[in-house]
C-alpha cells in the first residue's frame, strides 16, 4: 500500500471534519469513488451537520425523505461488500432511528438481508403499513432461505440417521405422495411455457414411520431479546414438521401461550405468528407443553429461551424437573445473537444444568448434531461442555 493510499484510508476513517488537517499535511485527497464512500458513511457516522437529507443538515427539520434514503442505500450497495452494508444498515437504524427503512416497500427491497434487521422487522411487524407487508415478507423470506440452506439437509440427515429409517419411502404409491415436499424440492423445475412444475423426483411418505414416532416439542420464548433464536428455531421447526418420521409442536410464549403448530407449513407464516416483546412466564408455558406430551418417553422437548424468568423461578425449575422425571428428553437452547453469541441468565442456567438438564449455548449450525444425539438417546453432557468452551 502506498503512502497516498494509506493517507486516504485514514482520511476516510477519521471523517470529513479532518480534511483541512490532512490538506495542511499535503495529503488526504480522495478519488471520486472515495468521496462517494465518504458521503455514504458520513450520513450515519458524521457529525450533526451531516445527514441522509443531502442538505448538510439545514432545513425545517422534517427528516430525510424516502428518495434520499433510497439513493443512499443504492450508493452503499454499489460501494461496499454485503457484510459491510449489513453493518451500516444496522447502525442506520440504531444511530439515526430510521425505522422507515423497514416500513417502506421500495426501501425494503433495497436492504441487504441481515439477521439483526430481520429481528427488528419482526418486532415492528404490527406497525408495517399494508403497502409494505408483501415487501416485508419477501425480505424475511430471503433470511429464511439462507438459514434453510444451512440447516435443512443436516436436520433431515440427523433425524433419519437417528431413527434408522427414511422419512420418505423408496416404494412408489400414489396415495403416499408427499405433494408439499415434492413441490418445494422441484420449484426450480418450473416450466414457464407449460406453466407447470416438471418434477425430477417424487417423494413418498413412509407410512410405517408414523407408528410410535418421536414427538419434538419446541417451546420458544418470544420476548423482545429472542429475535435471532426465533428465526433459527422457526426454520428448524418447519423442516421437522415436513418429515413424517416425527411429530412436531411449536409453542410461543411471553406471559401468554400461543400454539403455532398450525403455521408450520411455511416458516415465514410461522415467524409472523410470533408476537415479540412483553414479559416472560416460562413456568406457564412449561405447564402447557406438559399437556402435549402423550408419550413422554418418545418426546424430545426443547426450551428455547434466555431463561430471564419474569414469573415464578421456583415453578420453572419444578416444571422442568417434572418433565425430565416423566421420561422426556429435555434440552435447553439458550438465546443467541450476533451470529451465534449466547446471552442468558447464568444463575438460572446453572440451576437447570445442576438438575442434569443440558443447557446449550451453541451456534445454529450445531443444532442438527444435537438433534441426532438426543433422538439416539446419547448423552449430551460432552456436547454441552464443548459449547461452553466455545462461548
Amino acid at each position: 500500500m502506498t503512502e497516498q493510499e494509506m493517507t486516504s484510508r485514514w482520511r476516510l476513517i477519521l471523517g470529513s471534519e479532518t480534511q483541512q488537517s490532512f490538506s495542511q499535511m499535503g495529503g488526504g485527497g480522495l478519488s471520486a469513488e472515495q468521496l462517494s464512500m465518504d458521503a455514504a458513511l458520513a450520513a450515519i457516522y458524521g457529525g450533526p451537520g451531516e445527514s441522509l437529507g443531502g442538505d448538510g443538515g439545514r432545513g425545517a427539520g422534517k427528516g430525510p425523505s424516502s428518495p434520499h434514503i433510497s439513493k443512499w442505500l443504492g450508493d452503499l450497495r454499489s460501494l461496499f461488500d454485503p457484510e459491510i452494508v449489513a453493518v451500516v444498515q444496522n447502525d442506520a437504524i440504531e444511530r439515526k432511528g430510521l425505522k422507515q427503512l423497514l416500513l417502506e416497500p421500495e426501501l425494503l427491497e433495497g436492504l441487504e438481508p441481515d439477521l439483526n434487521l430481520a429481528s427488528t422487522l419482526l418486532a415492528l411487524k404490527d406497525q408495517i403499513p399494508k403497502r409494505s407487508k408483501e415487501s416485508a415478507r419477501k425480505f424475511i423470506r430471503k433470511i429464511v432461505e439462507e438459514i434453510n440452506k444451512m440447516l435443512e439437509d443436516d436436520v433431515r440427515r440427523a433425524v433419519t440417521a437417528a431413527l434408522n429409517r427414511r422419512a420418505h419411502s423408496p416404494l412408489p404409491s400414489a396415495s403416499a405422495i408427499d405433494f408439499r415436499y415434492t413441490i418445494r424440492r422441484n420449484l426450480q423445475n418450473y416450466n414457464e411455457e407449460l406453466q407447470s412444475i416438471i418434477p425430477e423426483r417424487v417423494w413418498f411418505f413412509d407410512r410405517s414411520s408414523k407408528v410410535n414416532r418421536w414427538h419434538v416439542v419446541l417451546d420458544i420464548d418470544q420476548s423482545g431479546s429472542m429475535g435471532q433464536s426465533i428465526l433459527y428455531s422457526s426454520v428448524m421447526a418447519c423442516v421437522l414438521a415436513s418429515m413424517s418420521a416425527v411429530k412436531t409442536s411449536v409453542v410461543a410464549f411471553d406471559t401468554q401461550i400461543m400454539d403455532l403448530t398450525p403455521l408450520c407449513e411455511d416458516p415465514v407464516d410461522l415467524l409472523f405468528g410470533f408476537q415479540m416483546g412483553g414479559g416472560t412466564d416460562i413456568a406457564k408455558s412449561l405447564a402447557y407443553c406438559q399437556g402435549l406430551m402423550e408419550s413422554p418417553a418418545k418426546t424430545l422437548f426443547f426450551l428455547i429461551s434466555d431463561l430471564d424468568e419474569g414469573g415464578n423461578r421456583a415453578a420453572l425449575l419444578r416444571r422442568l424437573e417434572e418433565i425430565k422425571a416423566s421420561g422426556a428428553t429435555v434440552v435447553v437452547l439458550l438465546a443467541v445473537a450476533d451470529g451465534g453469541k449466547p446471552y442468558y441468565d447464568a444463575t438460572t442456567a446453572q440451576r437447570v444444568a445442576d438438575m442434569g438438564i443440558p443447557c446449550f449455548a451453541c451456534p445454529p449450525d450445531q443444532l442438527p448434531v444435537l438433534l441426532e444425539r438426543a433422538l439416539k438417546g446419547q448423552g449430551l453432557e460432552e456436547l454441552a461442555a464443548q459449547s461452553k468452551k466455545k462461548k
